[in-house]
């Protein structure tokens, strides 16, 4: 009687994500040429999204074939690490045929993010690989290991699971491999800032929440279009702590370092970490509200625990 014992059925997940790290132009353009023009021999589409001295350098390296690639300059079209999946990432892999294999380079992590903004980076990183899990899609991450700091290039390893040391070096599994941790580590209390205009709300004053986040945000020197988008981040941020956060919630507007902040407080805890970063179906009806203000702001950070929730968002003046 023969016997056999089945083996499991594991399908490798489809969707690539190295950090390629360089300390040089020549380290940079050796590992993504190769990998922007394999994609194109393979028919692939590809896209680059990086800041615009490397956007530069990587146009002049692929001469006609950068015609073929959707480049975008990371500092603007990701200015908020918030909306890099929805408005970049996905945005461009979406538009692709389904099952077609899609390459993007994608650089978020800059010598020059402020400390605000790290955290917020740092998360985008690892939660990339929760948005794309299953896709055929391969998102290839430059990091500048001559000039961003250790841990910095530590938390490369824990978002990505593979890593290239330099150039074109193959690409290895990265032991430090955590992304759930990152995502825990960086949900940082973000503590209250003195002098602060503060208007606790509930249902019944949303509408002078808004007014009065916009007229502190006019005195602080905000006009035209940012103005109204503190206005509708203000309305937004409010109307969800009404309806998904214990029915109230503190807003609280101020101004630091040149910028203008606008911050909601309530008793809600956020249960999942890529509220805010999928961009919305057609047919979806609600459930835009985070993303919407992503979409809006130069930079959101979000903390999240037992004790409630906290959204800040900044606006440059």
């Amino acid at each position: 009687m023969r016997t056999t014992t089945a083996t499991p059925d594991v399908t490798p997940d489809p969707f690539v994500h190295p950090a390629l790290f360089y300390r040089s132009d020549r380290e940079y353009l050796d590992g993504t040429v190769p990998f922007v023009r394999e994609g194109l021999a393979a028919g692939e589409p590809v896209a680059a999204a990086v800041p615009g001295d490397r956007l530069r350098l990587l146009r002049d390296a692929l001469g006609a074939d950068a015609r073929r690639v959707r480049l975008l300059d990371m500092r603007e079209a990701g200015r908020n690490p918030g909306r890099i999946i929805p408005g970049v990432l996905r945005a461009f892999a979406d538009a692709q045929p389904a099952g077609q294999r899609v390459r993007i380079i994608g650089e978020p992590v800059w010598a020059g993010r402020s400390a605000s903004e790290y955290p917020a980076c740092v998360q985008h990183e690892a939660l990339i690989n929760a948005a794309f899990r299953g896709r055929t899609v391969t998102i290839l991450c430059p990091y500048d290991a001559a000039r961003l700091p250790g841990h910095v290039l530590e938390d490369a390893h824990a978002t990505h699971p593979t890593v290239i040391p330099g150039g074109s070096r193959p690409a290895r599994h990265s032991e430090a491999y955590a992304p759930d941790a990152i995502v825990a580590r960086y949900n940082e209390p973000l503590p209250l800032a003195p002098d602060a205009m503060t208007f606790p709300f509930v249902a019944d004053s949303l509408p002078e929440a808004r007014h009065a986040a916009t007229d502190e945000g006019r005195r602080l020197g905000l006009t035209g279009t940012i103005l109204d988008d503190l206005a509708l981040a203000t309305a937004e941020l409010t109307t969800n702590s009404v309806l998904h956060g214990g029915g109230s919630g503190v807003l609280r507007v101020w101004g630091e370092d040149g910028r203008v902040l606008c911050e909601v407080r309530d008793a809600g805890r956020f249960t999942d970490p890529l509220a805010g970063r999928r961009p919305a179906s057609r047919d979806q009806r609600g459930g835009r509200g985070l993303l919407m203000v992503n979409l809006l702001a130069d930079l959101v950070r979000v903390h999240t625990g037992d004790e409630g929730t906290t959204i800040r968002c900044w606006f440059s003046r």
